[in-house]
């Protein structure tokens, strides 16, 4: 367990001050680069939008793309991941403020595209920055000229690309347009506390199963599409399928009882094991609905990465996009796995194999650990909805968390981190009183955040140990390709 202190004063908070950001007004750091800022305001964006976990990775993998390209335009080597070296400008026109202004274009531009709803913060943002947001110039001798065209390109680019932004390929953006139709009927809001539950109804226990969550609501497969969604660097959703160690895990499920019936045994015992410190881990890393996701978590710390080593613009433009273009193609092949096993959550799994049993574990919201009936068992996860909405095998946060790593290690040359936030009193929003005094969460290592995010669902009850190993392999794969494709672009080569 990581060591972490008690404070009363903030030290990084990364809680977003909702009223600037619904003004328009984000707050950015006085030493931080245009990149970093850009990413700033695309995260505001993100905790607005509510897009679901690998639509945000796509995402802030495109703004950052163009925001990359932008930026290569002014450099004498480097590729551009879409523009190639076609827009590149001359050594004499090579200024800082020449590829601050380039870089903003293209960043609007693109957060324009990707969150139409946020058109008047992005504007604010713009004039803020002492840019004209009416600008639609596309002359490449000119900074505003040439952002504007990147943007262009990188939009026009991610078109077809198999996610269903425009609505062209389903009614709505980004919806499913496979036909996906779950095993089981949904599974109704229940706590330990109520005396009469729905009783279950599972054709397939070892498939997910949607929730309704205490208003009612039905929940969706988010984005059961998504293997079919272009990626970075890899060649296909199913590339890492092979991988060694990976392929034996689904065996959890239908091929291994025991070992999924251990698993099960396991969650319980976390259950039981609750601690005021697992509980604020668990809330830290939700990351759900008015967050900014896993993917936007890691560009929280890819900012402090930046502010830390005090990065040039260049040295962001490149961070920051392979990171995040890493982080995307984890969430592919994260929601191939998804759709291709359909794999159940614990929530089902446990009230399946226990009901009728009276078990020890976390009793509900205010409750202490005790007797419950094994039918009526929930996680300790904050929300509407006691589970997240789409299978559990892989779990994405640890994809998304181990991908981004792999590339902030690669990046800076070390595991080291340093990383530390103030949680404040009662964040806590499953229960009061977590914590009960303003604490610092403290990360030495970007590996330490790998395996407490993953932790942090294991703790909650929202995925297996077995999800959770098998998210980190496939994300550290993916990081490690995406690395290798973003580098070679640096370098001013490419397979392409």
């Amino acid at each position: 367990m990581l060591p972490r202190t008690r404070q009363t004063a903030p030290v990084l908070r990364h809680i977003a001050p909702l009223m600037l950001i619904l003004a328009g007004a984000v707050p950015l750091a006085v030493n931080a680069s245009v990149v970093s800022d850009w990413n700033k305001i695309a995260l505001a964006e993100v905790r607005l939008a509510k897009q679901g976990p690998p639509v945000v990775a796509r995402s802030l993998a495109i703004a950052h793309t163009c925001i990359y390209d932008a930026w290569a335009s002014y450099n004498n080597k480097a590729l551009g991941a879409v523009v190639g070296d076609t827009l590149r400008r001359p050594a004499a026109e090579r200024s800082a403020a020449n590829r601050k202004e380039a870089i903003s274009y293209a960043a609007y531009g693109c957060l324009r595209n990707l969150f139409p709803a946020g058109e008047l913060r992005l504007r604010t943002a713009m004039a803020t920055m002492g840019y004209n947001p009416d600008n639609l110039s596309t002359d490449t001798s000119t900074p505003a000229g040439l952002g504007n065209s990147v943007a262009l390109a990188v939009i026009d680019s991610r078109r077809h690309d198999g996610s269903n932004q425009y609505g062209d390929l389903a009614p709505g953006a980004y919806k499913d347009y496979t036909g996906y139709v779950s095993q089981n009927p949904p599974l109704p809001f229940c706590t330990p506390q109520l005396l009469v539950c729905a009783p279950l109804i599972i054709n397939d226990e070892y498939s997910w199963q949607a929730l309704y969550n205490d208003m009612g609501t039905l929940q969706t497969f988010i984005a059961p599409h998504w293997a079919r969604v272009k990626p970075f660097a890899l060649t296909s959703a199913d590339q890492l399928d092979n991988l060694p160690g990976l392929k034996a895990l689904p065996s959890i499920q239908r091929d291994n009882p025991a070992r999924y019936r251990a698993n099960v045994d396991l969650i319980l015992k976390y259950s039981r094991d609750l601690t005021p410190e697992r509980k604020l881990i668990v809330e830290y890393w939700a990351d759900g609905p008015g967050s900014e996701f896993p993917p936007g978590h890691w560009g929280l710390f890819a900012q402090f990465v930046s502010e830390r080593d005090n990065h040039s613009i260049g040295k962001d433009a490149k961070m920051f996009f392979a990171m995040h273009n890493a982080s995307f193609d984890a969430g592919i092949v994260a929601w191939h796995l998804k759709r291709k096993f359909e794999g159940v959550r614990p929530i089902t799994a446990v009230r399946f194999l226990k009901q009728g049993q009276s078990i020890v574990a976390w009793g509900g919201p205010g409750r202490p650990v005790e007797a419950i009936q094994g039918e009526k068992w929930m996680p300790y996860n904050p929300g509407s909805n006691p589970t997240p909405a789409f299978p559990g095998y892989v779990s994405g946060h640890s994809s998304f968390s181990s991908a981004s790593a792999t590339v902030l290690q690669l990046f800076t040359g070390s595991d080291k981190f340093g990383y530390q936030t103030t949680i404040p009193a009662n964040f806590g929003r499953v229960e009061p009183g977590v914590p009960a005094v303003p604490t610092v969460i403290a990360y030495k290592r970007f590996s330490d955040a790998v395996n407490d995010a993953g932790l942090s669902r294991l703790y909650g009850g929202i995925h297996f140990k077995d999800d959770n190993t098998a998210g980190q392999l496939i994300g550290n794969a993916a990081g490690q390709l995406a690395y290798e494709k973003a580098t070679k672009l640096f370098n001013g080569s490419s397979d392409e």
